[in-house]
């Protein structure tokens, strides 16, 4: 079971290879989705090198994880079609933040949903974390629904968190408690 559970039918989930950084690259400098990552200037391919090079991957000292979500292919070929995060982690409270990117072309084909539910049964059944929480604006509806389908519930609203262009949007906050840890 512990070798399958990074793996659903279609995708599977790994830790971030060198290989990565041009589409980290591509992703990570791409403005029209710096409003739901919280990003504010641009990285440069040295920078993700190093971020992907000295990457501990021990979640317990960076309290943060980045998995790459992938189509696994022919000959061990494989493509990158987004990425998971953990942030937040919280090891006293056992709870985690999580938010998740898929790229254009392979958006509403079901790989944010595989993706998010092997995330949960990793948060819960190998972390043994009581719940994770996601943070997300009201006009983000694909997101909602990606969140909502998978049992996390709205547990609260913070007004104005988020500054879009000289508005501002209402961020909510949805969990999902695993009733067992």
């Amino acid at each position: 079971m512990m070798k399958d559970l990074l793996t659903g039918p279609n995708i599977r989930l790994r830790a971030l290879e060198p290989g990565d950084v041009g589409v980290l690259y591509e992703w990570e400098n791409d403005t029209s989705i710096w409003d739901v990552s919280n990003t504010l200037t641009p990285f440069s391919k040295f920078q993700l090198e190093e971020y992907i090079l000295n990457a501990q991957n021990d979640l317990y000292a960076t309290r943060q994880l980045r998995l790459m979500i992938v189509i696994p292919g022919q000959d061990d070929k494989e493509q990158a079609v987004g990425t998971i995060d953990l942030f937040d982690f919280d090891p006293f409270h056992l709870r985690v933040g999580a938010g998740i990117l898929v790229r254009e072309p392979f958006r509403q084909r079901g790989f944010a949903a595989e993706a998010l539910q092997i995330l949960i049964r990793y948060v819960f059944s190998v972390l043994h974390l009581h719940q994770i929480y996601c943070n997300i604006t009201p006009d983000n509806l694909h997101s909602l629904h990606l969140f909502q389908n998978a049992g996390f519930e709205q547990c609260g609203t913070k007004k104005e968190w988020i500054g879009d262009d000289g508005e501002w949007k209402d961020e909510w906050m949805f969990q999902l408690i695993n009733h067992d840890a």
